[in-house]
């Protein structure tokens, strides 16, 4: 879920943050400080920014349990797509309710 991170950083950056932490992971003591190795490097806020990268990322590949960002746009999607049918369900609903009672209406 492109969503799960923040806009603040281009696309390209959070890739290459990624692939470098792959990349360092075996110079390093802990994935954590291969992760704070490349946030520094790359001069990024915060060591849980590229964690977070990481994560969506393994999730992505398949290695790690989680929601793609696929899926994830997915559910937005539907979400809004449901919304929309309540909403005109609503105004249908009223509609006929409207015509229902000028019908009964007498002297009709």
């Amino acid at each position: 879920m492109k969503s799960v991170s923040s806009k603040k950083y281009p696309q390209e950056l959070r890739e290459r943050a990624v692939r470098m932490v792959a990349e360092i992971r075996d110079q390093h003591d802990s994935e954590w400080a291969a992760i704070g190795a490349v946030a520094e490097l790359l001069g990024i806020g915060t060591t849980e920014t590229v964690r977070k990268w990481v994560r969506q990322a393994q999730v992505e590949t398949g290695d790690r349990a989680g929601v793609t960002s696929e899926e994830s746009a997915e559910v937005k999607r539907l979400r809004r797509e449901n919304a929309e049918l309540k909403r005109a369900n609503a105004i249908l609903k009223s509609a006929s309710a409207f015509f229902a009672a000028e019908l009964d209406r007498p002297g009709r």
